[in-house]
């Protein structure tokens, strides 16, 4: 790489740091960026969920108080993710490259429109609560399958991965968005170092695109924790649908 794309890819850690602590989609900045720097769309995929597995770290420990007495709930859901991620990452290492290069541009347009949607989920979440009913502590069995499957398209592609996973939980339990989040980024970090263990030993990657991604994804997961209750939706959404449009311009033309 040069210094320029070095930079460049240092950057987007950070922002994707910051974005997926706050509501998910990071892997649409960091992506792009790393095929302009000339990676192919595997190795792209693998360096960036090894270098995002520390600002996953970082941002649930930034929410940690939100996720005080969601200690059952978050075990219970972990033992899908693990199953997930695993099934996810084992799926982007056996299934052919071209097979990936068909599928990542309906995962990233699916990412697309979700992001997208967010409002309207967040509307109809809203509703919900307001014309009450039981109170769901974890979802039931209707959960923990939709948040594995949810985990099985992160393990092998992660864009959008939080907004499914707060998207699940917040049709089914009750509970604010902001402890919803906390697990969210639990979930995402327990994924991401699944699938980043595997891929440590079996998969084809780039260590300076690793190493950057995974500095800037550190410091942005502790700067989207803390501040993330100040970010305004409505721009990072319009950044994350840009940024991914462009990946998804870039993948179809290529």
């Amino acid at each position: 790489m040069t210094p320029w794309e070095m930079a460049a890819v240092l950057a987007a850690g950070t922002g994707a740091g910051a974005v997926n602590a706050v509501v998910g989609s990071g892997t649409l900045i960091t992506f792009p960026v790393l095929l302009a720097a000339g990676l192919p769309p595997v190795t792209a995929t693998v360096s960036n969920g090894l270098g995002l597995v520390p600002g996953s770290i970082t941002a649930a420990l930034g929410y940690r108080e939100e996720l005080r007495g969601q200690g059952r709930r978050v075990l219970l859901l972990a033992i899908g993710a693990v199953l997930g991620g695993l099934t996810g990452a084992v799926l982007l290492l056996t299934l052919p490259a071209s097979a990936f290069e068909r599928i990542v541009p309906v995962l990233v347009g699916l990412a697309l429109v979700l992001v997208a949607c967010q409002p309207w989920i967040a509307r109809r979440v809203r509703r919900r609560r307001a014309a009450g009913g039981p109170v769901r502590r974890d979802g039931g069995p209707l959960l923990f399958t939709g948040l594995t499957l949810a985990s099985v398209y992160g393990g092998y592609f992660s864009a959008a991965q939080g907004i499914i996973y707060v998207s699940l939980m917040g049709m089914l339990l009750d509970e604010t968005l902001q402890r919803l989040n906390a697990v969210k980024n639990v979930l995402a970090a327990v994924v991401n170092t699944v699938a980043a263990l595997l891929f440590l030993f079996f998969a084809e990657f780039d260590w300076t695109a690793v190493v950057l991604i995974a500095a800037g994804s550190a410091l942005g997961g502790l700067i989207g924790a803390r501040t993330g209750r100040r970010f305004s939706p409505a721009v990072l959404r319009t950044l994350i649908v840009s940024v991914g449009t462009v990946a998804l311009v870039h993948l179809m033309l290529h």
